[in-house]
């Protein structure tokens, strides 16, 4: 499995995701989960994406404000000493500050270098945003690959999407799309996330029959469902 790796630029009051592609001609600009992205060709110079990202800098600002306007009252603070959850595990936040540098898990903190300034909180945010994204691809890829056989489907694809209702999707076609929020419940929540997409491959129910092969790959499946129920709105960064 081939896993690209990231690749940021500073820009003015808000850090871009670089991601490069053979598939495309001319770049494209995206703010999604407050995070802004550009897809380029994959030979395009540093120099011409500052340029396009200078361009587009008023609609990016005010795609970014739109989406702080529209997030619930949180009372999670970006700052050191925070606690985040993954697979069920409580991590500590420590902010550095400096040139941006992405998030990473080091002995045992998730450590994020941030510049100074107002925006920082949210920098801070959107790169947890990040490193969960990224996770969670990565996560989500071994655990269809483990229990795709054990199901007995083969899928056509996954993804990782931002859902506000619903946990993953899963399509006529064979595409399963997961919530990258999912990493940070217990890991056999998870589990459990991943076998009950992959059973709507069997069928796009939930009848009686889709719950029995749910069962069958995992007989706690109804106290997992009830966990995330009761801990849906825990799974927030």
């Amino acid at each position: 499995m081939m896993v690209r790796q990231p690749e940021y630029i500073e820009g003015n009051g808000f850090i871009a995701e670089v991601i490069r592609t053979q598939r495309i001609k001319s770049a494209d600009v995206r703010v999604e989960e407050g995070a802004v992205s550009i897809v380029v060709p994959a030979a395009l110079p540093n120099e011409r994406i500052n340029q396009i990202l200078k361009d587009k800098k008023s609609w990016i600002s005010n795609k970014i404000l739109l989406h702080r306007e529209a997030l619930p009252v949180n009372a999670k603070e970006y700052v050191s000493g925070s606690s985040f959850s993954y697979l069920g595990r409580n991590y500590r936040l420590k902010v550095n500050r400096g040139h941006f540098a992405p998030v990473k898990l080091i002995q045992g903190r998730l450590v994020v270098s941030v510049p100074n300034g107002r925006e920082q909180p949210h920098m801070v945010r959107n790169a947890l945003v990040r490193w969960y994204k990224h996770h969670a691809e990565l996560k989500l890829q071994l655990k269809v690959e483990r229990y795709a056989p054990v199901v007995g489907v083969e899928l056509n694809g996954m993804g990782i999407k931002s859902f506000k209702s619903r946990w993953g999707s899963c399509s006529a076609k064979g595409y399963i799309d997961f919530n990258w929020k999912i990493v940070m419940a217990p890991n056999r929540i998870v589990d459990y996330v991943v076998v009950h997409e992959l059973c709507h491959l069997k069928r796009h129910d939930h009848s009686p029959q889709f719950w029995k092969a749910v069962e069958r790959v995992m007989p706690d499946c109804l106290d997992c469902k009830e966990w995330l129920k009761a801990n849906a709105g825990a799974l927030e960064i």
